[in-house]
């Protein structure tokens, strides 16, 4: 029981990074790497959730992959779609250091609120 009331804690703020993700740009002051930046966010949470859920513990990283070949290791089959959103670790640190990348614009965005939406709802799918 502990461990469920742990994985919706999880899956709660990945929801809430997803639902500030999905607001985009508000005001001009608004930068899409740190829309993206939550788009990472959320989808980390979800897979850390399904993790606890799932008796595991997750590792203190951003990396998607990681947490998903944990998963795969542990006899889970992860889906095409929410495998291809591991290129969203990018967002978990190089987009928030300025000067160190290509600034992001609306289409990428767009495409990683695409992805992080599939990976929380696979996950919701599962609980």
């Amino acid at each position: 029981m502990r461990n469920r009331l742990l994985a919706e804690q999880w899956l709660g703020r990945a929801r809430s990074n997803l639902s500030r993700a999905a607001m985009g740009k508000t005001s001009p002051d608004v930068v899409y790497e740190d829309l993206c930046f939550d788009c990472q966010q959320a989808a980390e949470k979800s897979l850390k959730a399904f993790m606890v859920l799932n008796n595991l513990v997750p590792s203190a990283t951003h990396s998607l992959s990681l947490l998903t070949e944990t998963l795969e290791k542990n006899g889970i089959d992860i889906p095409g779609d929410v495998k291809g959103a591991v290129g969203l670790s990018y967002y978990a640190v190089t987009t928030r250091y300025p000067g160190h990348y290509e600034p992001i614009e609306e289409p990428e965005f767009l495409q990683a609120l695409s992805m992080a939406k599939q990976v929380v709802a696979w996950v919701e799918s599962r609980f």
